[in-house]
């Protein structure tokens, strides 16, 4: 019961640090409020070149494995995390497309615990595969680090 209680509070603070904790500074003198607005121009979009460019689409399958159910954390188009019944996977087709195309984009998935052949808790098997090709994998449970991919064109 620790065991479980210890790892919903870990996926959770999980879930709030991949969603972001941020402040944004303001500075209110009229020389970066001018410069801020130069770059960006009257039809709200701004001069980045590859704003307007986008990737080849990808199909991004999260897959957990085991028995019963989790709580599972994954990180496609948007942040989820939702109790499930096992085997679970979910399919997204994901186009990078802007800055996006430059430095990729992080899918993970984060498995919830099951009981191992031994009775003890362990984390439940996880993969990804992108485009039909499994890029990340937890070794069937044996690592606790979460399945994690940058996806790149």
């Amino acid at each position: 019961m620790r065991n479980t209680a210890t790892l919903t509070i870990s996926l959770l603070a999980m879930a709030v640090l991949v969603t972001g904790c941020g402040s944004e500074k303001k500075d209110a003198s009229p020389a970066k409020a001018s410069e801020a607005s130069s770059s960006i121009p009257a039809s709200g979009e701004a001069k980045d070149s590859t704003s307007g460019k986008k990737g080849v689409p990808h199909q991004v399958v999260f897959e957990v494995g085991g028995m019963g159910a989790a709580q599972v954390m994954w990180n496609g188009n948007s942040n989820h995390f939702d109790q499930v019944t096992l085997p679970w996977s979910k399919t997204e087709s994901m186009q990078l497309e802007g800055a996006e195309l430059k430095v990729g984009v992080t899918v993970s998935v984060v498995p919830g615990s099951v009981k191992g052949p031994d009775g003890m808790l362990k984390p439940a098997p996880c993969t990804i595969k992108v485009d039909g090709k499994q890029v990340a994998d937890n070794q069937d449970g044996a690592s606790p680090k979460p399945c994690e991919y940058k996806l790149k064109d």
